[in-house]
């Protein structure tokens, strides 16, 4: 499915945020929620930084996107059937869970995530639970897989131990 010129600038925004993630030292998932024909919402994932296993970059969207609905004093559950993600990697389950659940509209990723996909590449989450999401696979996989790649070929200091890479002693 061909993108149009915005859509590929929100999707532009997300690989924007993936490489900041990559910078830090973070798996390189980037996201950005559209409301409305805007950027609402920027997020990468923050793990290592955090130590909290669940800031993905869709869940950092989402706290953005409740905290401008207090200060705009709008209801959230409106604004989030509203909602159009754009993301570098397929959400996994948890992710893919709750975008069910706060009723966004649709999902526009980059690569599937064959290790915790939610949206059919392990777990088809929407199907299981009946989400209506509309999911669109595939725009700039191989961007988003050269990002997964280069964060994966250094060593991830935060990773439990026995998960570190071993250096070669050879």
């Amino acid at each position: 499915m061909a993108l149009t010129d915005q859509e590929n600038d929100w999707m532009s925004a997300a690989f924007d945020q993936a490489k900041e993630a990559l910078i830090a030292g973070e798996v390189p998932v980037g996201c950005v929620f559209i409301h409305e024909g805007e950027v609402r919402a920027r997020g990468r994932n923050t793990v290592n930084a955090t130590r909290n296993a669940t800031r993905h970059a869709e869940m950092n969207c989402i706290d953005q996107i409740l905290e401008w609905c207090q200060s705009n004093n709008v209801n959230y559950w409106d604004v989030f059937k509203c909602i159009d993600v754009y993301v570098t990697v397929e959400p996994c389950g948890m992710c893919a869970d709750i975008l069910g659940k706060l009723c966004i509209r649709k999902v526009v990723f980059g690569c599937s995530n064959d290790r915790f996909g939610g949206c059919g590449s392990v777990i088809d989450v929407p199907k299981l639970y009946g989400y209506s999401f509309n999911i669109t696979r595939g725009v700039r996989a191989e961007e988003a897989i050269g990002l997964l790649k280069d964060f994966y070929k250094g060593e991830n200091p935060n990773a439990p131990t026995g998960k570190a890479k071993r250096k070669n002693s050879r």
